[in-house]
């Protein structure tokens, strides 16, 4: 018999309201915020650069990933300058409250480091996402820390993969045409048609982060 398709679970745009307010402080939050509005994999989040991050032009280029992988027997983590697909590389609007999200997280890295001194790994100092010590946050820490998180916090489990898919949900839901969500993703969803990928320009891109911006308004 053929195997049933899997179906993920999402979360509607009050769902994921309720979870902003909820994962404030938590170490995962940074991870749910890209995925849940830019709709970043694991290996995009973890992978992100300071360089990657234009603050003057408004831009974030996902370009970097860090995979997990089994090496002669060993897991280990892979960073690469490649992205799952050659679409996956892409260039997307820094939406404003990311901006003060990312500049914080700055200011908190530099302040660990002059409190930890020489404690503080300094292997990862061109990346975005590390623990107080400075240790890279490892993709699978997403993938298992966060449906605890769910039920910890008595809401509706989804896999940290689904925060992706919620983020796809919001914008074909508010409009936005399909082409344009898959760039956003960096994905298509037709396999025949992911050679004849039509790249948006800018402008377009724009529109797709005003969208999901209006959420962040809120809070």
């Amino acid at each position: 018999p053929r195997k049933e398709k899997f179906k993920s679970e999402i979360y509607s745009g009050e769902e994921l309201e309720q979870l902003f307010k909820v994962i404030q402080g938590d170490p995962s939050e940074f991870g749910v915020i890209m995925a849940a509005f830019y709709g970043l994999r694991r290996s995009e989040i973890v992978g992100l650069k300071w360089d990657a991050i234009d603050f003057e032009n408004k831009k974030i280029s996902i370009q970097h990933t860090v995979v997990t992988a089994k090496v002669n027997g060993t897991v280990t983590e892979i960073a690469r300058d490649k992205t799952k697909t050659k679409s996956s590389c892409r260039t997307l609007p820094l939406i404003p409250a990311c901006e003060q999200m990312l500049n914080k997280m700055k200011k908190e890295q530099e302040q660990n480091r002059k409190v930890c001194g020489k404690s503080y790994c300094t292997d990862y100092l061109d990346y975005i996402y590390v623990d107080p010590m400075g240790k890279r946050i490892r993709p699978d820490f997403l993938s298992q820390h966060f449906p605890d998180f769910l039920v910890a916090h008595q809401m509706k489990r989804i896999r940290f993969h689904d925060l992706r898919h919620s983020c796809a949900g919001i914008l074909i839901s508010s409009g936005v045409p399909l082409l344009e969500v898959q760039q956003w993703l960096g994905h298509s969803t037709y396999q025949t048609t992911a050679d004849l990928y039509v790249h948006l320009d800018f402008s377009t891109k724009l529109k797709s982060s005003e969208t999901i911006n209006t959420i962040l308004e809120k809070e």
